[in-house]
């Protein structure tokens, strides 16, 4: 059985399809996840496995519990942890987790030891008696996170959880995440930064306009754009200077330009960039910067879309 089953799940708003179609699964055990630029239906795929918007169509389990025919079950599986603190600031990290905790029907002896073993996990225990408004961005999205563990659930959903925080506070979730994934917990990670779905996952399911674009292991990810390298590069002007010369120069693929960066994929870098400094010479352009980086999933998202994955 897998933990999480998604089938041509759909939901629109209006004239918007925000989600269209949409098969994925991770079976128990497994970290997911769901990677693509704001506005890919991310959040609003994970909403309707929440159970906080309804399907138009198409049908998704947790455990084996439908989330519309059965959601008193579902939710019993589930934590969630939304992209927005869902936290009381004039509350200390303890009474927060404590109130959460009771929502859960935890109670006595229970819930103490319970908010204890959250708080350790987090890396909280010392401040847990600080309010939750003298935190720090990153801080507070760590007890955001235990908020979701105080039942412990089957699964865990995710939704960009380092989103506008610190290094040191980033790199503690992802070490949290992957610790929760070792003692069994199933995690549904939504993210737009392709490093951390790299390094958290076992399959990632790259969305793109409400649809499922590939589905499958970093590697066989990576396998779809062959031996191709990302070539990005910073001009002294206006990419449409040039860019028309670049798309048609041997041996590119793909050309993005985004930002004031020109991203392309191409078979050979050490063929492919003296063309493009040639071409570049003859429009009269200065290539002011070069990044050259081995096949990533970058690479995959400009491959299948023909845009970079950014920001």
């Amino acid at each position: 059985m897998n933990a999480i089953e998604v089938k041509n799940l759909k939901k629109s708003f209006g004239d918007l399809q925000a989600v269209d179609s949409v098969n994925f699964a991770a079976a128990q055990g497994e970290i997911l996840s769901l990677l693509g630029p704001n506005g890919a239906g991310k959040s609003t795929a994970i909403s309707m496995l929440a159970g906080l918007l309804v399907p138009d169509g198409g049908s998704a389990t947790l455990m084996g519990h439908s989330v519309t025919a059965d959601p008193q079950a579902a939710k019993a599986s589930l934590g969630v942890v939304p992209q927005d603190i869902a936290l009381y600031p004039d509350l200390s990290a303890r009474e927060n987790l404590v109130f959460w905790g009771k929502m859960y029907g935890l109670r006595g002896a229970a819930l103490n030891q319970r908010v204890d073993k959250v708080l350790e996990i987090i890396g909280l225990s010392e401040r847990q008696k600080d309010r939750i408004g003298k935190f720090s961005g990153g801080m507070k999205r760590r007890v955001n996170i235990g908020a979701a563990l105080l039942h412990k659930p089957d699964v865990v959903i995710m939704d960009e959880p380092t989103v506008g925080i610190d290094p040191q506070s980033r790199r503690h979730i992802l070490d949290n995440v992957k610790a929760l994934n070792k003692q069994g917990m199933t995690v549904l990670y939504t993210t737009h930064y392709m490093e951390e779905a790299a390094e958290l996952s076992d399959h990632i399911a790259i969305m793109d306009q409400g649809k499922v674009i590939a589905f499958g292991t970093h590697a066989e990810l990576i396998k779809l754009v062959g031996e191709q390298t990302r070539i990005d590069l910073t001009l002294n002007t206006e990419s449409t200077v040039i860019f028309d010369a670049w798309r048609n120069t041997q041996g590119v693929s793909r050309i993005d330009a985004e930002n004031g960066t020109v991203t392309l994929l191409v078979d050979d870098s050490n063929l492919v960039l003296p063309r493009l400094f040639e071409a570049a010479a003859q429009a009269n352009v200065r290539i002011t910067s070069v990044d050259i980086q081995e096949p990533n999933l970058e690479s995959v998202f400009l491959h299948l879309t023909g845009r970079a994955l950014r920001d």
